[in-house]
């Protein structure tokens, strides 16, 4: 049986972060379309941005409260009949966790990627043990599907 991949319209932004080039290449249109897509249980409208530091940091404070940058903030506006969400990635924090985890940049923005999209279609961690469970289990599924292992080993 076959999986339906949903439609999804995309906007990749990069924002003013170091090494954009490496960034860029762990990061090509058609693989963010596809991990994305593996995630999506709907058709969606998101906006992905990576960004430095600073603007990092910066989002964290207003909307969560927290005073440090971090790997991923996602953005959910609406679920249906369309999900639509914008997706914050911080590159250095990125760059700093894969270093630390031996995964490939490329492999950890798939990870935070479905995160993310999990997260913008009501997914949530922090609410029990339960859903953080099926969250993860959710995830470790998804990134199988597209060749990947289980990140949290």
């Amino acid at each position: 049986m076959s999986q339906r991949l949903n439609d999804l319209c995309l906007s990749l932004q990069f924002g003013d972060i170091p090494y954009t080039a490496r960034h860029r290449a762990a990061l090509p249109r058609h693989k963010v379309i596809r991990a994305i897509r593996h995630a999506l249980d709907a058709d969606a409208e998101i906006t992905v941005r990576i960004v430095g530091e600073d603007e990092g940091r910066a989002l964290n404070q207003s909307y969560r409260g927290k005073d440090y940058a971090t790997n991923v903030l996602t953005f959910d506006y609406a679920t249906e009949p369309l999900v639509m969400a914008d997706l914050v990635l911080c590159a250095p924090v990125v760059a700093r966790e894969a270093k630390e985890q031996g995964k490939t940049l490329a492999a950890h923005y798939t990870h935070l990627l479905v995160h993310g999209t999990l997260h913008a279609q009501g997914w949530d961690h922090e609410t029990s043990e339960a859903d953080a469970e099926a969250m993860e289990a959710h995830e470790i599924a998804i990134l199988a599907g597209l060749g990947l292992s289980n990140p949290y080993r």
